[in-house]
C-alpha cells in the first residue's frame, strides 16, 4: 500500500443510467472538486493572460501547473521559499502538477531518456536538465500541489510498437520509482496508463499501474495525433480497467466534444491549453460552435460571442468590439476571448454534471454534439 492520503477522499454520487458517464465530488485539502471537471492550464503558475480571481469568478474548481517549466525558472526550491505554489500564484484552491512525462513527447528534439531518467536541453537557455522519477517527485513535492503525477514516457502515436513496449514498461518502472519515492501524505500520487491505441499494451499498462494502488489514475498517451475516433477507441479499452473509487483523468484531451466523449466513458478530470490557446488566436468556443472573430462577417456585429453564455465578457462586450481587439492587436483581445472561452468550458460541464443527475447523458451528447463543428 501506498502512504495513507487522510485528506483526501473520492466519493462517488451517481453513475447515469446509459452510459459510463458519473459524478462526484474530490476532497483535496484546497478544496472540493465536483466531477467530471475541467483543469484550465497554468504552465508557469498562471493561465495565461488570467488573474486567478477572474479564474474564480467563472467557476474554475483546479488548476494545472507543470514541473518541467517550472523547475526551469523560477525553480522549485524558490516557490517553496516562498510559500509553495498555492501562495507563490494566488489561487487557493485545488493543484495538479504535471510531471514532465508530456515534454518527453512534445520536447523530443531536445531531450534523450534511458531506464535511470530523461535529460533535457533546456529551451530556455539550452543548459542541461536531468529529470529521473525521483526527481520528479522531490520537485513536485516542494511545489506542493495536491495532486502530483508520475514520471512517464508519453511516445507519438505511430512509434513502431517495439518502442511503444518500451515505453510501457519504462512508464511501469518509474511509476514503481515515483510511488517509493513519494513521502508527502497531503498530495496524491496518480499513475498513469501508456500505451498509445494498442490494446493489448494499453491492457497491460492499465494492469500493472492499477496493481501498484495509486489513489487516482490517469490516461497518458493520447490526443499526440491520432484520430478522434481512435482515441475514443481506446478510451473503450482502458476506462472500464480503472478503479471506480477513484478518480480518471485523461491528461492533455480539451476539444469539447472529446470532454463529452470522454466523460459519457467514465473520466473525471481533464485539462488543455485549447481554451486559452484558441482565445488568443481569435476564436471562441460557443454553445453553437466555434467563432473566428477576425472573419469579416464580425466587424458590426452587435452580438455577444454567445447569446446563452452568462460570463463577464458576453455580459459587456459585442464581437464587433473584440474582432476590433484583434485586428488593432490590442491585448485585451486575448484576454477577453480566453476568458471566455474557459467559461464556456466550466458552463459545458456544470450543465453536463446536471445532466447526469438527471440520467440524460447521452441526450445532452446528441444535443450538442449536432450543433458543433467537430473539425475544430
Amino acid at each position: 500500500m501506498g502512504l495513507k492520503l487522510s485528506a483526501f477522499e473520492f466519493h462517488l454520487d451517481h453513475t447515469d443510467s446509459g452510459s459510463g458517464a458519473r459524478i462526484g465530488r474530490w476532497v483535496t485539502p484546497h478544496g472540493v472538486v465536483e466531477t467530471p471537471a475541467f483543469m484550465p492550464v497554468g504552465t508557469l503558475a498562471a493561465v495565461k493572460g488570467l488573474t486567478t480571481d477572474q479564474l474564480r469568478e467563472v467557476g474554475v474548481q483546479m488548476v494545472l501547473a507543470n514541473t518541467y517549466h517550472l523547475a526551469l525558472r523560477p525553480g522549485a526550491d524558490v516557490v517553496a521559499e516562498l510559500g509553495g505554489l498555492h501562495r507563490f500564484m494566488n489561487w487557493d484552491g485545488p493543484i495538479l502538477t504535471d510531471s514532465g512525462g508530456f515534454q518527453v513527447f512534445s520536447l523530443a528534439r531536445l531531450m534523450t531518456l534511458d531506464d535511470n531518467h530523461v535529460e533535457f536541453r533546456s529551451h530556455v537557455d539550452g543548459s542541461r536538465f536531468r529529470l529521473s522519477p525521483e526527481d520528479a517527485i522531490e520537485i513536485q513535492q516542494k511545489l506542493g500541489a495536491d495532486c502530483i503525477m508520475c514520471l512517464d514516457e508519453c511516445p507519438a502515436h505511430d512509434v513502431a510498437e517495439e518502442r511503444l513496449v518500451e515505453a510501457v514498461e519504462r512508464t511501469t518502472r518509474w511509476a514503481a520509482r515515483c510511488r517509493e519515492a513519494h513521502q508527502r501524505s497531503d498530495q496524491a500520487l496518480f499513475g498513469i496508463v501508456q500505451g498509445a491505441t494498442n490494446r493489448k499494451l494499453r491492457e497491460k499498462s492499465a494492469a500493472e499501474i492499477v496493481d501498484l494502488d495509486f489513489p487516482g489514475n490517469a490516461i497518458g498517451g493520447l490526443s499526440v495525433g491520432e484520430s478522434p475516433e481512435a482515441m475514443y477507441e481506446a478510451l473503450d479499452w482502458t476506462v472500464p480497467l480503472l478503479p471506480e473509487d477513484r478518480p480518471r483523468y485523461l491528461m492533455g484531451v480539451g476539444r469539447p466534444q472529446d470532454l463529452v466523449e470522454g466523460i459519457l466513458r467514465g473520466i473525471d478530470l481533464f485539462d488543455c491549453v485549447m481554451p486559452t490557446r484558441n482565445g488568443r488566436n481569435a476564436m471562441a468556443f460557443t454553445s453553437s460552435g466555434p467563432i473566428r472573430l477576425r472573419n469579416q462577417s464580425h466587424q458590426r456585429d452587435e452580438r455577444p460571442l454567445d447569446s446563452q453564455c452568462e460570463c463577464p465578457v458576453c455580459r459587456a462586450y459585442s464581437r464587433a468590439y473584440l474582432r476590433h481587439l484583434f485586428m488593432a492587436r490590442e491585448m485585451l483581445g486575448p484576454i477577453l476571448v480566453s476568458w471566455h472561452n474557459i467559461a464556456f468550458y466550466q458552463s459545458l460541464l456544470r450543465k453536463l454534471r446536471e445532466a447526469i443527475r438527471e440520467d440524460r447523458a447521452a441526450e445532452f451528447r446528441a444535443v450538442h454534439l449536432a450543433r458543433w463543428d467537430t473539425s475544430v
